[in-house]
């Protein structure tokens, strides 16, 4: 199957799209195999319950809180969200708290009408506050995010407005997708190590 990549490697696939799950825990599980390099893995979904279409955040990281997986670290849930005011906080508490952590930076974002429902995969930060011009430090080596409503014009009401339904079903793909590619990391990495012990024992 030809997976929809773009120019830079980046993926971007509406969540309607037959097998997302599969595109996406495909493309994320390349992304750790070359990115990695057995560093702790780190999510921080940023975001607040407090807007609709700014929950995809909080809404993912929540999700992933059920999977009780000791792979990754989270940071960012309806409970205890980052948002504007403690991201700064909370990423100095990620560098103090991990040597070089794999960051995966997750927002919603506005886009154009024909990118509503799309789920963004690339390279580098997310840029969180980017589409309400806020400026917040970047987040991630590497970033997902969905695109949940239609941006230029009145983005903080457009984001209070937007359907929960669209994301909800966009934060349930995002985090299995997530936790079934890292699980897959993981896995792969155990294996290695038991070949390689086996190899010198």
């Amino acid at each position: 199957m030809k997976l929809p990549f773009m120019k830079d490697s980046s993926l971007k696939v509406p969540y309607t799209t037959a097998n997302v799950i599969g595109i996406l825990v495909n493309r994320l599980t390349v992304m750790l195999e070359e990115l990695s390099d057995n560093r702790p893995i780190v999510i921080v979904c940023v975001g607040t319950d407090r807007s609709t279409g700014d929950a995809l955040g909080p809404l993912i990281g929540t999700s992933l809180t059920k999977y009780r997986s000791s792979h990754f670290t989270l940071f960012g849930t309806l409970e205890e969200p980052v948002h504007a005011m403690n991201l700064d906080d909370t990423l100095q508490e990620i560098n103090r708290s991990f040597h070089k952590p794999f960051v995966i930076g997750i927002d919603a974002c506005l886009g154009q009408v024909s990118s509503v429902g799309c789920i963004q995969l690339g390279m580098g930060p997310v840029r969180p506050g980017a589409g309400v011009n806020k400026e917040l430090p970047p987040v991630g080596d590497i970033h997902l995010t969905g695109i949940v409503n239609v941006g230029g014009f009145m983005e903080y009401f457009v984001l209070q407005n937007t359907r929960l339904h669209l994301v909800m079903k966009m934060a349930d793909i995002i985090s299995l997708s997530l936790f079934t590619a890292i699980t897959n990391h993981a896995q792969l990495l155990s294996a290695r190590e038991q070949t390689a012990a086996a190899d010198n024992g």
